[in-house]
């Protein structure tokens, strides 16, 4: 028997669990000026716009996370640039109105002992209310938590076509 031989191939990725959630792009760029402008610039003359964006960077080099309103075409214009590149799976969270509705956001997923890895802003609103793309260490528990105290999550679909 060779290996794979009689093996199945039924296995199943995060995206194919159909996931409300949305990909991050991690692109690495060395600390240069003009390296930022560049990738956006390829983003021209496309429909992909950048939903949100943040920057990590050090004296030597920089991770540009980026969230795209269409990540398919994103990614492809970000490999034809050849850029190294990582995608994750986060989480979109619209903000329940309130005078602190991160507070809430963040007891609730404390209460569900999910840790948050990274959060940063979107630079749309999708429903009109302020939201945040949270990375966090169990994504299945997360969306169920916030699910069960009624905060609406954001997906891919809600990022396109925005004005």
């Amino acid at each position: 028997m060779h290996i794979g031989e009689g093996a199945s191939t039924d296995f199943q990725t995060m995206r194919g669990r159909n996931y409300p959630s949305l990909r991050q792009f991690t692109v690495f760029l060395e600390n240069r000026v003009g390296q930022l402008l560049g990738i956006i610039r390829r983003f021209e003359g496309s429909k992909v716009r950048i939903v949100s964006l943040s920057i990590h960077d050090s004296t030597e080099c920089a991770f540009v996370r980026f969230l795209l309103s269409h990540p398919e075409q994103g990614r492809e214009i970000l490999e034809r640039a050849g850029l190294a590149l990582v995608e994750s799976e986060l989480i979109g969270v619209e903000l329940p109105a309130g005078p602190q509705p991160l507070l809430q956001v963040c007891t609730a997923l404390l209460q569900a002992e999910v840790n948050i890895v990274q959060a940063y802003p979107l630079l749309l609103r999708p429903h009109g209310r302020p939201a945040v793309a949270l990375m966090v260490d169990n994504i299945e528990m997360a969306m169920d938590t916030l699910n069960e105290k009624h905060v609406q999550m954001i997906t891919e679909g809600d990022l396109v076509d925005i004005d």
